[in-house]
C-alpha cells in the first residue's frame, strides 16, 4: 500500500491518465446497461403447456398431468414440482435455482417430456411456455371499433397485429386475450339426418374426405416437367353447402338437403371486458428473459405506430399497461434521490473542510465511483434498477476520501514548511491502512447479502453487488487519484479550520475529559439503552417487504365456479362501471379465464381487473392507496356473487411466481383426499377470517364445476357391438369438438366443424336422444347405451410435487404480516385437528419472510466474526478488536429507535439497513483507535499521560468521524424521507442507516474514548507490573567478582 502511494504522488499524470480511461470505460457500460423498475424477481423456471381438448379435470390430473409429473420429478437442480389441471389443460411448473441458465433448464425438461409422451393420450402433445418471467409482461393493449365485431377484431390482431409484433427483437411472445376466433360450423338437423338414415358422423367423414388438396409427383412432357397439383379445398360456405354426404332412395344428400352452414366461433375460455362498456381484444407483449425493458418497450411502441396506420380507420390499439411508466417512475425516484443525497454531501464536505479544492476533490470520487461500479453491473450482467442504485450512499462512497484529505488538510495546518510531496506521502500512509481495513470491513458486512435465495437475493444481490464495486472503486480512488490530486490541487494557506468547528472540538475536549473523569453514568446508560431496545425489538411488527405502490391496481375476481361465459362479462362489466366512477381512475380492464396460449390456468369464474390510476397529485377521494383500495372494496360489495382481492399487477405476479400463490399467504392444504382438502380448508378459512388483519380471506375454489355425466351401461354398449370410443366420437361430433377439415383463406386457416343445434344440446335429456349408428345400421339413442346426468364436479385440482393440494387464501391490512400469521398459526394450533396423511404448508409472502430471516440469522454471525477477524489483523489486539466491535449493538439502539419513531416494520429492507449500518459503525470506531494508536508510538506525543493522549487523539478525529457520519446519514435522508413511486422499499432502510448512525457516533466520540483509555490504563499498568518485576529480578542477582 504504501508503495501504491509512493507511485500515485510521483506519477500524478498516469494516475490521472487511468481515471479518466476509467470513467471512459463506465460512459460506456452506462450506455449498454439495462434500465428496469426492479432486477428480475423471479427465478429460472420452465412452463409445461398441455392442452387436452374435452377433458375434464379429473381426467386431466390422471391422464395429463400426472404422468408429466412423474417424469419430471428428479430433474436435476429442479426444485419441485407444482400443477394445475383444468378442464382442458394441464399447466405443470418446474423451478430451478437462479445459477441454472434457463435455455439449460428447458432442454432438461424437454428430455423428460419426450419420455412422458408414451404415456398421454393419443392426440395430447405438450409444449413448453414461452422464454420469459412474470416481469416479463411489459405491455397490454386493447383492440376497439365501432364497427368490427369480435371475431373480425381477433382476426385482425391474430393475423396482423401479433405476427409483427412477434418479430421486434427482444420480445418472447405475444399472446392474445379475448375476442372470438372464427370457424365454419355445418349445423346439422337431426330429424332431416334421421329421415335420410345418416349419422352426424356421416357428415363430418364427408367433409374430411371431400376437402383435400393433393399432388401426384410430376409429368414429363415435350421436354418439360409438370408439376400435378390437385385441387380439392372448398374456398368458401357455399362449397361446403355442396358436399355430397351419401344418397337415399338414390339421389345424392348434399349438406345443403341436412343443414346449414354458418360462420360462428369456437367455444372460448377467456374474455376481456374495457370500462365496464364492452368487450374487447386483447394482447399482451412478454419480453425474452434477460433482455432490456426499455428499449423492448420502445421497440415495441413504434412498431405498433407502423401497426396502427394499416389497421382500419375504426379499429384503434389503446395501452392499457406500459411498464416503461414504472420504469420511468422508479427512475426519477432513483435519480432524485441520489441527486439530493450528493448536493447534501457535497454541502457537508463544504462545511467542514472550508476549502473548495478540497471538497471538490472529495466529491469528484462520486460520479468516478458510479461510473467504477457501472463497468462491473455491465461484465457481470446487472441492471440499473431501483434495487441496484436505489439504496446507494454518497457518503459511504466518499469516506476513504474523507478520511484521506482530512488528514493532508490537517498535516497541512501543521507542517507548511514540509517537503510538500513527503507530507502528503506520511499523511497517506497512516490513514491508508483504516481506509484498507475499513472497506475491507463494508465489504465483509455485505457478504450475508450474497447467502440469501429465493426472491429476497434476487432483489439484493444487485444492490450488495453495487455497493461493493463502488466502494472498492473508491478504495482505489483514495489511495491513488485523491493524493494525485490533492498534492497537485491543495495549497498551504487554504486550510484553515472553520471558527465553528475549532469552538466545537475545544467544547468536544472539555466534555471528554468530564466524561472519562466520571464514566460510570454515561456506562450504564449506553448500556440501558442496549438491553431496551434489544428488547423491544419483539414488539416491532415483521413482514417480507413493504409494499412497494406500482401506480395501479390489479383486483382479482372470483364468481361461482359454474358461471357462464354471458353471466361472467356481465359480472365483470358491473363491477367496472362502479370502479370507472372513482376519479382517481383512468381506464379498467378486466381479463378473465385464460389466454389462447394459457400461460395461466383461470377458469371463466375468475378474473384479473387492471386498474390503471392517475398521478397521486390528482387524487381527490383517498389520500394513500391504502384509503383508495378501502373505498373500492366497499363499493364493489353491491355487486352480488363476487368476491375481490386486491393487489398490484407486479405484486401479484411475483407472488404467484415464487409459489403459486395471489395473496400475502396462502396455508397449503396438502392430502391425497381432494374432499378432504376442501373440507378442512373451510374449517381453516373460519379461522383466518376471525384473525384481526385478514383480508380478502377466501379457500381456492376446486370444486362445484357444473358437469353433464355420462357413465356408460357397458352391457348395453355389448349389445349393441359398440364401443366407448362411438359414444366418445358421437357427443364430441354432436358438440363440434372435432375438426372436420379447414378452410383456407391465404395464410389464414379456418376449422370446418359439425355441430348439433343448440337445442339438441342444451342440456342432459336432449343429449340423451343423439343417435349412434351401430355396426348392424340401426340408430342407437345415447340413453341406451349411458346414464346422461347433471351434477357438479372439481374445477380445478392442484398439486404441490405430485400430491394434492387446497389453498386457503388471505390478505393483510392494518397489521404486520409477522404477527398475524404467529396468531393464526397460534389458533389452528388449538382449534385444527388434521387428519393422518394430511399436512400443512405456509406460503405466499410469509414464506419468502422466513426464509430470509433463517439465512440472516445463519450468516450475519458469520458475518461479524469475519468483521471481528479483520479487526483482529488490523489492531493485532483482541481487545481493541472487541472495543471497536462494541459500536454494533450501540448502532442497533439508533436503528431500532428510528423504526418506532417513523411506525415501521422490520423487514428485508431494513434489515438491509441494519448489516450496512454495521459497516459504516464498525469503520468509524476503527479511524478512531487506529489515530490513538498512533499517537501511542509518535515521538512527540511520547510526554503525554494517558487521559490526555485520548483527549488530543480523539479532538484530532471529531472533524473525520462526524464528516463520516453526517456524510452517511445526510446521503439516505431524500431516501427516508422521500414519498415518490419506488421509495417504499428505500425508507426502512434508510431510516435505520439515519437512526443508528446517531447513536454509534455518540459511543465513537464518548463511550470508544472511556473504553480505551480504561484497556490503556490496564495495558500500562500491566507493563509497570512486568517493569518492577524485571527490576526486582535484577537487583536479587549476587554480584561475583
Amino acid at each position: 500500500m504504501k508503495a501504491l502511494i509512493h507511485f500515485a504522488l510521483h506519477r500524478r499524470g498516469l494516475v490521472i491518465g487511468v481515471t479518466l480511461g476509467l470513467m471512459a470505460a463506465g460512459l460506456y457500460a452506462l450506455q449498454h446497461i439495462a434500465f428496469d423498475a426492479f432486477p428480475d424477481l423471479t427465478g429460472t423456471r420452465v412452463e409445461v403447456i398441455t392442452v387436452a381438448p374435452g377433458m375434464a379435470p379429473e381426467e386431466v390430473e390422471r391422464l395429463v398431468t400426472y404422468p408429466i409429473e412423474s417424469s419430471l420429478m428428479g430433474v436435476p437442480d429442479a426444485e419441485g414440482v407444482r400443477s394445475v389441471s383444468k378442464f382442458g389443460l394441464s399447466l405443470v411448473t418446474v423451478p430451478f435455482p437462479d445459477n441454472v441458465d434457463v435455455y439449460f433448464a428447458r432442454q432438461l425438461v424437454q428430455q423428460r417430456l419426450n419420455d412422458a409422451k408414451a404415456a398421454l393420450p393419443a392426440g395430447v402433445e405438450s409444449a413448453l411456455g414461452p422464454v420469459s418471467t412474470p416481469m416479463g409482461e411489459l405491455y397490454q393493449y386493447v383492440l376497439t371499433s365501432d364497427s368490427l365485431s369480435l371475431t373480425e377484431l381477433k382476426t385482425l390482431h391474430d393475423y396482423t397485429v401479433r405476427p409483427r409484433l412477434r418479430t421486434v427483437p427482444g420480445v418472447s411472445e405475444v399472446n392474445s386475450w379475448g375476442g372470438l376466433t372464427e370457424r365454419v360450423e355445418v349445423i346439422v338437423d337431426p330429424v332431416k339426418l334421421a329421415a335420410r338414415r345418416l349419422t352426424i358422423a356421416d357428415v363430418h367423414d364427408a367433409l374430411a374426405r371431400n376437402t383435400l388438396a393433393f399432388g401426384g409427383s410430376y409429368l414429363e412432357q415435350g421436354g418439360e416437367r409438370y408439376t400435378l397439383r390437385g385441387l380439392g379445398r372448398v374456398e368458401n360456405t357455399n362449397d361446403v353447402l355442396r358436399v355430397q354426404v351419401g344418397a337415399y332412395l338414390g339421389a345424392p344428400v348434399r349438406v345443403s338437403d341436412i343443414g346449414t352452414v354458418v360462420v360462428g366461433a369456437l367455444p372460448r375460455n377467456g374474455a376481456v371486458t374495457h370500462d365496464g362498456k364492452e368487450e374487447v381484444v386483447s394482447g399482451m407483449v412478454l419480453k425474452l428473459k434477460g433482455a432490456d425493458s426499455r428499449d423492448v418497450i420502445k421497440l415495441v411502441r413504434e412498431r405498433m405506430a407502423e401497426i396502427q396506420k394499416a389497421l382500419p380507420p375504426s379499429v384503434k390499439v389503446t395501452p392499457f399497461y406500459d411498464q416503461t411508466e414504472l420504469v420511468g417512475r422508479t427512475t426519477t425516484t432513483i435519480v432524485k434521490n441520489l441527486v439530493e443525497g450528493g448536493l447534501l454531501v457535497i454541502a457537508v464536505l463544504f462545511l467542514f473542510l472550508r476549502n473548495v479544492r478540497a471538497a471538490l476533490i472529495v466529491a469528484s470520487v462520486i460520479p468516478i465511483s458510479m461510473l467504477i461500479a457501472f463497468i462491473g453491473m455491465g461484465l457481470f450482467g446487472y441492471s440499473a434498477n431501483l434495487m441496484s442504485l436505489g439504496a446507494l450512499d454518497f457518503g459511504l462512497i466518499v469516506d476513504a476520501s474523507i478520511v484521506m484529505i482530512e488528514s493532508f488538510i490537517r498535516r497541512i495546518e501543521s507542517h507548511r514548511d514540509t517537503h510538500r510531496l513527503g507530507l502528503f506521502e506520511r499523511a497517506a500512509v497512516e490513514v491508508g491502512r483504516p481506509i484498507l481495513f475499513g472497506i475491507a470491513i463494508i465489504v465483509a458486512v455485505y457478504i450475508p447479502i450474497f447467502t440469501l435465495d429465493g426472491m429476497e437475493g434476487r432483489m439484493f444481490k444487485p444492490m450488495a453487488f453495487t455497493v461493493v464495486c463502488a466502494v472498492l472503486g473508491s478504495l482505489f480512488l483514495a489511495l491513488t487519484y485523491v493524493p494525485a490530486v490533492a498534492s497537485w490541487a491543495l495549497r498551504d494557506g487554504e486550510a484553515t479550520q472553520a471558527p465553528w468547528l475549532t469552538k466545537l472540538t475545544a467544547r468536544y475536549r472539555r466534555v471528554l475529559a468530564s466524561v472519562m473523569k466520571r464514566p460510570q453514568p454515561l456506562l450504564i446508560t449506553a448500556v440501558i439503552l442496549v438491553v431496551i431496545a434489544v428488547g423491544s425489538l419483539s414488539k416491532i411488527g415483521t413482514e417480507f417487504m413493504p409494499k412497494l405502490d406500482e401506480g395501479s391496481i390489479l383486483i382479482t375476481t372470483r364468481r361461482l365456479p359454474s358461471v357462464g361465459m354471458q353471466d361472467a362479462t356481465k359480472l365483470s362489466m358491473a363491477a367496472e362501471r362502479i370502479v370507472k366512477q372513482f376519479p382517481e381512475v383512468v381506464t379498467v380492464v378486466t381479463k378473465e379465464g385464460r389466454p389462447d396460449l394459457a400461460t395461466e390456468a383461470m377458469g371463466l369464474f375468475e378474473g384479473d381487473m387492471y386498474v390503471i390510476l392517475k398521478p397521486r397529485v390528482e387524487w381527490t377521494t383517498a389520500k394513500d392507496p391504502e384509503a383508495l383500495v378501502a373505498a373500492l372494496d366497499s363499493a364493489l360489495r353491491v355487486v352480488p356473487g363476487l368476491w375481490v382481492s386486491f393487489t398490484q399487477p407486479l405484486a401479484m405476479r411475483l407472488d404467484e411466481a415464487e409459489s403459486g400463490i395471489k395473496t400475502d399467504l396462502g396455508i397449503k392444504v396438502v392430502g391425497p383426499d381432494l374432499g378432504q382438502n376442501e373440507t378442512i380448508a373451510e374449517r381453516l378459512r373460519a379461522i383466518v377470517a376471525s384473525v384481526p388483519g385478514s383480508a380478502d380471506v377466501a379457500v381456492e375454489i376446486a370444486d362445484g364445476s357444473g358437469q353433464v355425466r355420462m357413465e356408460i351401461k357397458r352391457e348395453a354398449l355389448a349389445q349393441y357391438g359398440l364401443s366407448v370410443a362411438d359414444v366418445r366420437d358421437a357427443i364430441e361430433l354432436a358438440m363440434g369438438s372435432q375438426v372436420a377439415a379447414e378452410l383456407i383463406d391465404g395464410f389464414r386457416r379456418v376449422a370446418i366443424v359439425v355441430r348439433l343445434p343448440e337445442a339438441s344440446r342444451a342440456d342432459a335429456a336432449s343429449l340423451s336422444r343423439l343417435t349412434i349408428r351401430a355396426p348392424g345400421g340401426e340408430l342407437v339413442p345415447l340413453s341406451a347405451v349411458a346414464n346422461v346426468q347433471t351434477t357438479t364436479g372439481p374445477e380445478m385440482i392442484g398439486h404441490e410435487d405430485a400430491q394434492r393440494r387446497s389453498l386457503v387464501l388471505s390478505n393483510v391490512r392494518g397489521r404486520d404480516l409477522g404477527s398475524f400469521v404467529q396468531e393464526v398459526r397460534a389458533r389452528i394450533a388449538r382449534d385444527a385437528v388434521l387428519p393422518a396423511g394430511v399436512f400443512l404448508e405456509w406460503g405466499g409472502q410469509y414464506e419468502n419472510q422466513q426464509r430470509a430471516t433463517s439465512r440472516l440469522m445463519l450468516v450475519v454471525p458469520g458475518a461479524l466474526f469475519l468483521i471481528f477477524g479483520l479487526l483482529y489483523l488490523s489492531f493485532r489486539s483482541i481487545s481493541q478488536a472487541l472495543l471497536v466491535l462494541a459500536n454494533v449493538p450501540f448502532a442497533l439502539v439508533g436503528g431500532i429507535a428510528a423504526l418506532w419513531v417513523r411506525q415501521l416494520n422490520l423487514n428485508l429492507s431494513a434489515s438491509i439497513g441494519f448489516i450496512a449500518l454495521f459497516g459504516i459503525a464498525v469503520l468509524n470506531g476503527v479511524v478512531m483507535v487506529e489515530h490513538l494508536n498512533h499517537l501511542r508510538h509518535a515521538p512527540d506525543e511520547q510526554t503525554l499521560n494517558v487521559l490526555d493522549r485520548i483527549l488530543l487523539g480523539a479532538a484530532d478525529r471529531l472533524r473525520p468521524v462526524l464528516m463520516t457520519a453526517l456524510v452517511a446519514s445526510l446521503g439516505f435522508v431524500p431516501m427516508a424521507l422521500s414519498t415518490s413511486p419506488g421509495s417504499e422499499v428505500q425508507r426502512p432502510l434508510a431510516s435505520v442507516v439515519i437512526g443508528g448512525l446517531i447513536t454509534s457516533t455518540v459511543l465513537t466520540l464518548f463511550v470508544l474514548p472511556v473504553l480505551y483509555g480504561w484497556l490503556e490504563d490496564r495495558r500500562e499498568a500491566r507493563l509497570a507490573r512486568r517493569t518492577a518485576t524485571r527490576q526486582a529480578h535484577s537487583s536479587a542477582v549476587p554480584v561475583t567478582g
